[in-house]
């Protein structure tokens, strides 16, 4: 016993709707997906290569109750000059301090301990962020 195709005999019909629109969102959906992927490749090519200053709190320490001592690892162009902000949070969460530090030397990295001046005592010291002049 033979089973009968259900297939429409080929090139008599033409292409159905369905194939021409699954086509059209292929070809949509592939430009969509390059114009992300080149989207994010710029961002990150900015946001790494644009940066000429960044640090990284090594330790803290709560020296009063009107001072944190930070260390901080600072990486940047050897010509770069710039800023660091520092801020220091209480227990309870509410911010205690908070200071900017600028980093004007020649050299590529810098080991400093700092100083943040604080209302209260501190129980944190975190970067928010480093910008270059």
């Amino acid at each position: 016993m033979s089973t009968a195709s259900t297939q429409l005999p080929e090139g008599r019909y033409g292409r159905s709707e369905d194939e021409r629109a699954d086509r059209k969102l292929k070809v949509i959906g592939s430009v969509l997906g390059v114009a992300l992927l080149a989207l994010m490749g710029w961002f990150a090519y900015y946001y790494v290569f644009s940066s000429k200053i960044s640090a990284e709190v090594i330790t803290f320490k709560s020296v009063s109750d009107n001072a944190v001592e930070v260390h901080l690892e600072v990486r940047k162009d050897a010509g770069a000059h710039g800023y660091c902000t520092l801020r220091s949070q209480a227990d309870d969460g509410s911010e205690v301090g908070r200071a900017d530090f600028r980093f004007d030397q020649d050299s590529s990295r810098i080991d400093k301990v700092v100083t943040l001046r604080t209302t209260s005592r501190g129980g944190t010291a975190e970067l928010l962020g480093c910008h270059a002049d």
